[in-house]
């Protein structure tokens, strides 16, 4: 069963019509509508609970301001729990490994196999980028929650068993409850420059856990087309700094390749391709003279990329220029 986003074209919409007001470069990325064949455990820490990851590749070809974000899960109750509310959010980036990685733990190329997984070749780094990091109860990210399904069974599951290897289990079977879709505001936007991450939310469920509900692959429309899409990863407190593939490594392989997945997320910004380089003693001053020229104005600028004020942009960008 495939469910249709509504938010998805609305925030195709809104991306074009800033453009279109303030001369900018719209990004926008999205896997598109879930498919109905893995819900992957992505939660918070919390009492009982240990922290689980889930992370999907995304691509930008230039340095672009990440303002905002969709993801969209199933919300499985705890059993004991009579209801279930949303408590928190928090995004994190990741570099593709060995960046931000302790490569001595490695057995090096071609697998960078180490004690507890298989490899590591296309995973998420060790660590994430500190800088990209967001988190709604330090205020800076805000988040809505808006039902897409009220009652709907994901096909199987990865919850628990991520396992060191051998670390293949089949999946935990189906499991039932309701669809949301997370719309996410980044309050202090994301700056990346042009490379392959991995975006990775988690989300505190106060009576339940999210299950990051899992999109086709390769991408379909409405998603994004993306070359050489690299299949999901996931890992809990107990096996990091290691990452296991959701399908190769956990799901019980099918003739005549094992299953891949995608998870469904969306992301939305503007591209920036003329700012200067941090370090250089010019990148402040070229940075805010070619925001200005691409956006009619700093003032337009710091409105279009999600910027509170435009002392909050020349903040950002002076941080940004740091060597």
């Amino acid at each position: 069963m495939k469910l249709r986003l509504s938010l998805i074209p609305a925030m195709i919409s809104a991306a074009l019509a800033l453009a279109a007001s303030a001369g900018a470069a719209p990004f926008f990325f999205t896997t598109g509508t879930p498919d109905g064949q893995l819900g992957a455990l992505s939660r918070s820490e919390s009492p009982g609970k240990v922290e689980t990851e889930t992370a999907d590749d995304f691509v930008l070809t230039e340095t672009t301001v990440i303002n905002g974000a969709t993801i969209t899960g199933l919300i499985k109750l705890d059993q004991s729990a009579p209801s279930a509310s949303i408590g928190n959010v928090e995004v994190e980036v990741y570099r593709v490994f060995a960046a931000d990685s302790d490569t001595g733990r490695t057995s090096g190329p071609p697998t960078f196999s180490t004690s507890q997984v298989l490899t590591r070749v296309n995973s998420p780094s060790d660590v994430e980028i500190d800088a990209a990091t967001r988190d709604g109860s330090v205020g800076t990210l805000s988040f809505s929650a808006s039902s897409l399904n009220a009652r709907f069974t994901v096909a199987n599951t990865v919850l628990n068993g991520i396992n060191p290897k051998p670390s293949k289990t089949g999946g935990e079977g189906p499991v039932s409850g309701e669809v949301v879709q997370i719309a996410i505001t980044f309050t202090k936007p994301i700056l990346l420059p042009a490379g392959r991450y991995f975006f990775r939310p988690e989300v505190l469920v106060n009576g339940g856990d999210f299950l990051y509900l899992s999109a086709p692959k390769p991408i379909v429309s409405p998603g994004t087309p993306l070359a050489n899409d690299l299949q999901a990863w996931i890992r809990n407190s107990r096996l990091a700094p290691d990452w296991l593939r959701i399908g190769t490594d956990i799901v019980v392989p099918q003739p005549p390749l094992p299953p891949t997945f995608n998870m469904t997320f969306s992301l939305a910004g503007n591209t920036l391709p003329e700012v200067g380089t941090p370090g250089e003693p010019s990148c402040h001053g070229e940075t805010i003279s070619a925001l200005a020229s691409q956006f009619g104005g700093i003032a337009a600028a710091a409105s279009t990329l999600g910027f509170s004020s435009v002392n909050a942009l020349q903040d950002f960008f002076k941080e940004f220029c740091k060597p």
